[in-house]
């Protein structure tokens, strides 16, 4: 056996009652349908402790690397290689595999949990419910704005019919007055604006046990949350008192059920200071700033330039990662309002769209009333969602650079994109990620480059090496 041994320590959440049951999931849902992959599978409890072990084995069957599971808080992932021949990326494959049945198991224990977000002195906003009303327009103006260049490219062909050869241009006017203005549209989709006087974000979840999910599901619709919620604030914040369970578990007695501190989980977060750190890093003017109140994990920077900025955090990330790991996405966002990305975009699509009217449909009109377009279309679309890529690459790069914390960007990248690098082990699907309609290069390639980087991360050209970067990821998934 190789004197060498591997630990990792992974955050969570979730109350101390709640880990056996994470040991649990994992075995359910990883280890036990892969029985050519583990042996020596057990589970046992050491001090209290909850643990689980087992053996991987190679594709020859051979045993290659122990693996312990310790269900404290935080979990501890110990890794033993059984010979030096076992390749790191095997150990990093199997650190990164436990990282998503955690979140995994985190994800469907927050859906039965209690949930609430509140913003001093402002309305008292559900959760989630606005999600799927906003999500269409938030993906018009976030993502590096792709979506809403896609969308006037194809009412171009429309607006062509009435305007004629001065379609394009009017088309492209009009687009540029959305992109300059694009802060403004974002502005008006948050629920909170955070300002230096008003810029604590409160959160408060409570897991409630197991085997009274099911019932609270049933019982608690959305207007007797909303007035819990409304309730809790109107006790707890409202009155400049902290959230615990002496104030909050009177309220939660009011509705039937009982408050264990152990599973309640409260927070506040500074979102104002966190945004002001990330814009001094970058020597940026204060951008401004709304939250979206979502459990749907996202930042956004959008704006013409810096001076013009809007940043969206939805409450989703505040719960989900930790500070640095929000500085580090945050410095993502920010490096597309250094690169000005929407503007390149922009750039790059009206390049396309004027070539397409006043070059190719003159030469080869053929092409715009045939299949041949849609294919045309579906080919053009996919090269732009690849140089889009390139801007997504360098926006990690610029964050790694700025804040200096690589390796805590590629965690939080796990944490937010965890179910796409669960599908990312299979290589069909891999390819398929670098071609789909998606700007974001795969996460498996996003983590892997990050955590190459060695501090502090100095870079001539960052555009120039995340498109090498993003050309040879793509060339070696093939």
């Amino acid at each position: 056996m190789v004197d060498k041994t591997f630990s990792y320590s992974i955050e969570t959440d979730i109350p101390s009652d709640y880990l056996r049951n994470l040991l649990d999931f994992i075995y359910q849902k990883y280890l036990r349908p892969e029985k050519k992959r583990f042996v020596n599978i057990s589970k046992k409890v050491v001090g209290g402790v909850p643990s689980l072990t087992f053996t991987t084995l190679d594709s020859a069957g051979k045993q290659n690397l122990d693996i312990e599971i310790r269900g404290g808080k935080p979990i501890k992932l110990k890794i033993v290689p059984i010979d030096e021949t076992v390749p790191g990326e095997r150990i990093r494959e199997i650190e990164q595999d436990v990282i998503v049945f955690v979140e995994l198991f985190e994800e469907k224990v927050r859906k039965s949990a209690l949930y609430f977000a509140w913003r001093e002195g402002e309305e008292v906003v559900p959760e989630q419910l606005r999600a799927k009303e906003k999500s269409s327009i938030n993906r018009l103006f976030l993502e590096t704005q792709i979506l809403l260049f896609v969308i006037f490219i194809s009412l171009g062909m429309f607006l062509f019919l009435f305007l004629g050869w001065l379609a394009p241009i009017t088309l492209l006017a009009i687009q540029l007055i959305f992109v300059f203005y694009s802060n403004k549209f974002i502005a008006r989709t948050g629920d909170w604006r955070i300002t230096e006087s008003n810029p604590i974000i409160h959160l408060l979840e409570y897991y409630l046990p197991l085997e009274e999910q099911d019932a609270f599901r049933k019982k608690f619709s959305r207007d007797k949350l909303l007035e819990m919620k409304k309730e809790v604030y109107d006790q707890t914040i409202l009155k400049k008192r902290e959230i615990d369970c002496k104030i909050a578990g009177k309220i939660f007695k009011k509705y039937g059920f009982e408050c264990e501190p152990k599973n309640l989980v409260t927070r506040k977060m500074n979102v104002h200071q966190l945004v002001k750190r990330t814009a001094d890093k970058f020597g940026f003017p204060m951008p401004e700033v709304v939250v979206s109140n979502t459990m749907i994990p996202n930042a956004a920077a959008s704006g013409p330039s810096p001076s013009r900025g809007i940043v969206l955090i939805t409450t989703g990330l505040l719960v989900q990662l930790d500070e640095d790991e929000i500085l580090s996405v945050l410095g993502h966002e920010f490096g597309h309002l250094k690169g000005r990305d929407p503007l390149l975009l922009y750039g790059l699509t009206g390049a396309e769209f004027l070539f397409r009217f006043y070059v190719l449909f003159p030469l080869f009109p053929f092409i715009f009333s045939s299949f041949l377009f849609f294919l045309y279309f579906w080919l053009v679309m996919t090269v732009i969602y690849f140089i889009a890529k390139f801007f997504e690459a360098r926006a990690d790069l610029v964050s790694s650079m700025v804040v200096g914390q690589p390796q805590i960007l590629a965690r939080a990248l796990e944490k937010i994109g965890f179910r796409r690098l669960l599908y990312e082990r299979i290589p069909q699907y891999r390819f398929q990620e670098w071609i789909s309609l998606e700007p974001h290069p795969p996460v498996y390639f996003r983590v892997a480059r990050l955590e190459k980087l060695e501090v502090p991360v100095k870079i001539k050209h960052p555009l120039i090496q995340s498109a090498k970067d993003v050309i040879n990821g793509f060339r070696a998934s093939l």
